[in-house]
C-alpha cells in the first residue's frame, strides 16, 4: 500500500529501476547544466511535480523556504562576486556591480532550489526498500547505510517530538522554567535522542546480520517486477535522458555567464533539447495524468 501523500502518484508504482533511473537523470542535468532555460525548466517542474506529491506541504515549504533562499542567494552572489564586463554600479566599497554576477545569482539560486524540490520529490519516491532492493546485492553495506541515513532525519524528528511531549507532561520541557533550567531540560532531551539513536543502530545492525545480510547466495523476497509498462517508461526515460545528454555534449546547451553572458540562446536543435528536457522533467506528471485518464475511463465502461 502506498503512503498517504503517494496515493494519487501512479510513478511511484513503477518499478525501482524507472524511478532511480529518471532521477538520476534530473540530478545529474540539474546540477550541470546552467542555461538559463535549462534552470527555468528544472524548477518549474520541480515546484509542480513537489506539489502534486504533498499538496499544501508543497506550497508552505516552496514559498515559506525556498523562495527566501532564491532571494537570498541571488542578492548575495553580486555582493561577494564581482566579475563581469557589464558594470551597473559601483558599490560602497568601491566594488564594482556587474550584469553578470547578478545573473549569475539568479541562476545559482533556481539550481540549489530546484535541487532542493528534486531531493523532496525523491524522498517521497525512493523509499528505503527500494533503495536496498537496487543496491542489495551490489554494495550491500553501502546501500544499507544510505537507507539508514536517508530514514534518520524523518525518524529522528518523529522521536525528538515524542520524547518533548513526554517531558512536557512531567514539566521537564525546554519551554518550562528560567534560562539554566530550560538548558538542563534540552540538554536531557538531547542525551535521550543520542542514546536512541545509538541503540537503533545497535538493533539495526544485529538485526541485518543475525538475517545474513550481504552473504553470498542469500536471496531476498520482492514484489517488484520489470513489466511491459516498465520497460516502456524505463525506454523513454532512456532516450531522453541520453539525447538531451549527447546534445549537451554536443554543446547544445552551453552558456557562460563570464565574462560576458553567451551561449545557444535559439536554434531548431537547443529548442529540440530544450523540449525533450521539458518531456523529460514532466514524465512522473504524465504518467500520472495518463493512468488517472486510463483509471476514469475504465470505470465509465462498468
Amino acid at each position: 500500500m502506498l503512503p498517504e501523500s503517494n496515493m494519487r502518484d501512479a510513478f511511484s508504482s513503477y518499478h525501482p529501476l524507472v524511478n532511480f533511473s529518471y532521477f538520476t537523470f534530473v540530478f545529474a542535468f540539474s546540477m550541470v547544466f546552467m542555461h538559463p532555460v535549462c534552470l527555468g525548466i528544472s524548477l518549474m517542474c520541480a515546484f509542480i511535480y513537489s506539489i502534486y506529491l504533498k499538496g499544501s506541504r508543497a506550497v508552505k515549504f516552496n514559498f515559506k523556504f525556498l523562495l527566501p533562499t532564491m532571494l537570498i542567494t541571488a542578492v548575495m552572489n553580486p555582493a561577494f562576486n564581482h566579475e563581469g564586463a557589464t558594470i551597473l554600479t559601483y558599490l560602497h566599497s568601491g566594488n564594482p556591480l556587474t550584469l553578470e554576477s547578478i545573473v549569475y545569482g539568479i541562476a545559482a539560486s533556481a539550481m540549489l532550489s530546484a535541487m532542493v524540490c528534486w531531493f523532496s520529490c525523491y524522498n517521497e519516491i525512493m523509499t528505503s526498500d527500494k533503495f536496498v532492493y537496487l543496491f542489495g546485492r551490489i554494495i550491500p553495506s553501502l546501500s544499507l547505510i544510505l537507507s539508514m541515513s536517508l530514514r534518520f532525519v524523518p525518524k529522528f524528528k518523529a522521536h525528538i517530538k515524542e520524547v518533548s511531549q513526554a517531558q512536557r507532561c512531567i514539566g521537564r520541557d525546554v519551554s518550562n522554567g528560567g534560562i539554566m533550567e530550560r538548558a538542563r531540560h534540552g540538554v536531557t532531551i538531547l542525551s535521550i535522542m543520542i542514546t536512541w539513536a545509538l541503540e537503533n543502530a545497535i538493533e539495526t545492525a544485529d538485526s541485518m546480520k543475525s538475517r545474513g545480510y550481504g552473504l553470498a547466495g542469500r536471496t531476498a523476497f520482492s514484489l517488484y517486477r520489470l513489466d511491459n509498462r516498465d520497460k516502456k517508461a524505463l525506454g523513454v526515460i532512456f532516450v531522453l535522458g541520453f539525447f538531451v545528454l549527447t546534445g549537451g555534449i554536443l554543446g547544445g546547451l552551453k552558456w557562460r555567464y563570464f565574462p560576458t553572458m553567451k551561449g545557444k540562446a535559439s536554434g531548431i536543435f537547443s529548442v529540440s533539447l530544450w523540449l525533450a528536457y521539458l518531456g523529460l522533467c514532466l514524465v512522473p506528471v504524465i504518467v500520472d495524468r495518463v493512468e488517472e485518464h486510463q483509471w476514469k475511463a475504465t470505470q465509465s465502461k462498468i
